[in-house]
């Protein structure tokens, strides 16, 4: 039997006509043939439509649970660095502390801290990047290889942006290293100074009879160093030296070896206040302990 073959825009519109010389049997097969894929058609569009609203709805809970709701961020960051440093390091640096205080006189500080800001901000900035790749892609797709169907082509745009941007949002949380590159580094300056300056507050660091202690502060998501001295020795202690303790900071702090970092930022700190402060070996007046925090 010689194969029967109808117009293409009436296959396509679901147009079923008779031709002359066929029999009842094969219209009836084209009849039903181009119901059921007008039915799988609209089958296919309910399941893109229904998975477009549940992406809707779960980025709408992601982004209340986990971008406006910050305690995860914290909790997270915070478990991470629980295993920074070890319980030798600790006992290493406490004894290191102590040594430096009663060669400069000075009362030292050192503190940890997980974040030093929410930055509620970078899972949005990483939805928006995902969501504008995934929009350009769809376009790019849907110019080489078209859809037959618009709404399929629409639908289907729809949950690749949502999907794209809810992957990078949940990648910034996951992982600090692709999160860190959506904080700007002013950004993280201020904000690493501010908490700092919170912390020297907070801790009545500035209780010292000859206001001579030094707060030397890390904080891991931003990999930034604070160097904050109080009153006494911040004539001794200026910008260009601070620079100079954070700039043997940097190598260590670069590679997560935290420990190192702190050793080396202390070393060159007693370095500093040994050789341009001359002050007779205090009463311990603050805690030798190092301050872990998770931050913000």
């Amino acid at each position: 039997m010689a194969r029967r073959v109808l117009d293409r825009e009436q296959w396509r519109c679901g147009q079923i006509i008779s031709l002359p010389g066929m029999k009842d049997k094969e219209y009836i097969s084209i009849i039903l043939t181009s119901t059921r894929r007008a039915e799988n058609l609209k089958i296919t569009l309910f399941i893109l439509r229904q998975a477009s609203f549940y992406l809707i709805d779960m980025a709408s809970r992601f982004s209340y649970t986990f971008i406006n709701k910050t305690d995860f961020l914290s909790h997270y960051s915070w478990t991470a660095m629980k295993h920074i440093l070890n319980d030798e390091e600790r006992s290493r640096l406490d004894k290191q502390i102590v040594e430096a205080e009663k060669r400069t006189g000075a009362q030292i500080v050192l503190a940890v801290i997980g974040r030093s800001d929410a930055y509620a901000e970078i899972p949005w900035k990483a939805f928006a990047l995902g969501a504008s790749l995934a929009g350009l892609w769809a376009l790019l797709m849907n110019i080489s290889w078209p859809l037959t169907s618009p709404g399929a082509a629409v639908l289907l745009a729809v949950v690749t942006v949502l999907t794209a941007g809810a992957g990078l949002a949940l990648l910034c949380i996951f992982s600090p290293d692709f999160a860190r590159l959506f904080l700007h580094a002013h950004r993280a300056d201020v904000e690493t100074r501010q908490y700092a300056e919170s912390l020297f507050l907070s801790r009545q660091l500035f209780a010292t009879r000859e206001r001579t202690s030094v707060l030397l502060l890390i904080s891991l998501f931003e990999r930034r160093v604070v160097v904050l001295p109080d009153t006494g020795l911040t004539k001794n202690l200026n910008q260009e030296t601070i620079e100079d303790i954070i700039k043997h900071m940097r190598p260590y702090l670069a590679t997560g070896r935290t420990a190192h970092a702190l050793e080396a930022g202390l070393k060159k700190l007693e370095e500093f206040i040994s050789a341009k402060v001359h002050l007779e070996p205090p009463v311990n007046e603050l805690p030798d302990s190092i301050i872990e925090e998770k931050g913000e």
